[in-house]
């Protein structure tokens, strides 16, 4: 089996999946680490990258590349990145993220679920895509993240009253335009992906380490996820890092990522959300492996 590895650059988060890919095109996983770098940090209102936290992602991802390079990771996906790490890296639009994270996320699906939205909740964006049996998925991507969420609305620690509601008002609008593009999701299942979602999931589970195996189809209940939301809005940054499961580095952006899930399942009446630990960085890698066969 060929050897495939592939770095999913998010918002805020850098993923690494070095796997095989088996005729059947299933993934078996050699090696995995993601790493927080808040690459979007300050990207507002200008949208350009800043030097700090670009020069964060390139370090991770020259750390990463001996890694690579050791398991034998095919050579098309080992171009090179500009000056630093040797990689060459490959900016996709929105719609070709949503079909990447969907080819990961159907890749790990339990089975029987042929028939739901896939939430992806990013740095920058978020993503809702709808999978039905006989149908062409429908796609929805919204400008609102975790970082973008956190740094225009949320900025007070800990979080005032007034700056949840501008919040709540301002995913409201995102899910007016989801709704009118998406229609009504009554019958479909929540599937959910990207690192809010498995955060929560680790939270819910009051996991000390991260367990991928514990993660990964783990029904989040929205019973939880209103508990954990208020736990954060009554925490500042610092009492968040108490909580058991929340990544460290994430504990001032948490609370946005959950805001946009709650709001989400409260509007189109999701009881639980199936978390999924298969998204962009898995769908990249069956995409080439996919190419590779013709």
């Amino acid at each position: 089996m060929p050897i495939y590895a592939g770095i999913d650059i998010g918002t805020l988060t850098l993923r690494l999946l070095i796997a095989r890919i088996g005729d059947e095109g299933r993934l078996h996983e050699l090696a995995s680490e993601r790493r927080i770098v808040r690459l979007g940090e300050g990207l507002q209102p200008g949208r350009r990258l800043q030097p700090a936290p670009m020069a964060r992602a390139l370090e991770t991802i020259a750390e990463w590349m001996p890694v690579i390079k050791r398991a034998g990771a095919r050579d098309e996906f080992l171009g090179e990145v500009k000056r630093r790490s040797g990689l060459a890296v490959e900016v996709v639009s929105g719609e070709e993220e949503a079909r990447l994270s969907l080819l990961g996320i159907q890749a790990g699906l339990p089975a029987g679920v042929d028939r739901f939205v896939a939430l992806d909740i990013g740095g920058g964006s978020t993503e809702f895509i709808t999978v039905s049996p006989g149908q062409a998925p429908a796609m929805v991507s919204v400008d609102e993240g975790v970082v973008r969420l956190t740094e225009e609305c949320l900025r007070s620690d800990p979080v005032r009253p007034d700056e949840l509601a501008a919040a709540r008002a301002r995913i409201a609008r995102h899910l007016d335009v989801v709704e009118a593009k998406l229609g009504p999701l009554a019958g479909y299942r929540l599937v959910g992906t990207a690192g809010t979602i498995t955060t929560l999931a680790a939270m819910d589970q009051r996991l000390a380490v991260y367990v991928p195996l514990r993660i990964h189809n783990y029904r989040l209940s929205m019973e939880a996820v209103r508990r954990i939301l208020a736990e954060l809005i009554a925490r500042t940054h610092a009492q968040r890092r108490e909580l058991v499961g929340l990544e460290p580095g994430r504990e001032d952006l948490i609370l946005a990522g959950t805001l946009i899930l709650a709001e989400s399942m409260e509007r189109f009446g999701f009881a639980e959300c199936l978390v999924s630990d298969y998204g962009l960085r898995e769908g990249v890698l069956i995409d080439r492996w996919q190419k590779s066969k013709g």
